[in-house]
């Protein structure tokens, strides 16, 4: 168990609403549906009614910085059944890339490499008091896009299994190129944060309100509060 599953749930009931194209940027199809997995005839680009309104004032605090740049909205909720199929696809990614046959591996060696998969994605847990974040509506994965339609460079990718995905991952660095990751991070950063959200520790591109990972991350930085989640495991 992490440390943010620990954080009580009282569900509010707020609705998933749609994310507006006009406003975002929105693949079609979406990065996960591309490798195959299975909405059944739905979308990932919904949020709880709360998260998008939060979202729209980042969108604001963006152009306040850059009026030609645009949020890219990478995935938002997320089924569990959608989870499963992202641990199991990056699984077998790993294995395929390091050459490991699967139907020899043991459950020790299976185990390890679930530990490394579960760096990036949360457990695809049915408990509906350890949700995974994107099945609750509340969290979301992004980036920002230039006037070209181009994602700017974050010097990393989403997703990517590497320590480049740690958010200061280029806080120290000398030569421009880096420095230009990090202040793009950075960006990202204080036009979500305006907005509300917190963002996960290890990934530079995941941002929450509402959720678990948001309550726990308010306590921490406010050792006073008591917050507690308000968006747990939603059923679409």
């Amino acid at each position: 168990m992490k440390p943010y599953q620990k954080i009580i749930i009282q569900e509010c009931g707020e609705p998933l609403v749609q994310i507006p194209e006009q406003d975002f940027y929105l693949e079609t199809p979406s990065a996960y549906a591309r490798l195959g997995a299975d909405y059944q005839g739905k979308s990932p680009y919904f949020l709880r009614a709360g998260v998008l309104d939060k979202l729209l004032i980042a969108k604001e605090e963006l152009k306040k910085i850059n009026p030609h740049w645009k949020i890219r909205i990478f995935d938002a909720y997320r089924p569990v059944s959608i989870q499963k199929f992202m641990v199991e696809y990056t699984f077998n990614s790993i294995c395929k890339e390091r050459e490991i046959n699967v139907d020899i591996l043991g459950e020790e060696e299976k185990e390890k490499i679930y530990q490394e998969v579960f760096k990036i994605w949360a457990i695809p847990s049915d408990n509906p008091l350890t949700p995974p974040p994107h099945s609750t509506g509340g969290a979301i994965d992004l980036t920002i896009m230039d006037e070209n339609k181009q994602s700017i460079p974050m010097g990393g990718e989403i997703d990517e299994l590497s320590p480049v995905s740690l958010p200061d991952y280029y806080l120290d660095a000398r030569d421009e190129p880096e420095k230009t990751y990090h202040q793009h991070r950075q960006i990202l950063l204080q036009i979500m944060t305006k907005a509300g959200f917190h963002r996960h520790r290890e990934e530079w591109w995941h941002f929450s309100y509402g959720d678990q990972m948001w309550a726990w991350l308010e306590n921490e930085a406010n050792p006073q509060s008591h917050y507690i989640a308000k968006y747990g495991k939603y059923e679409q």
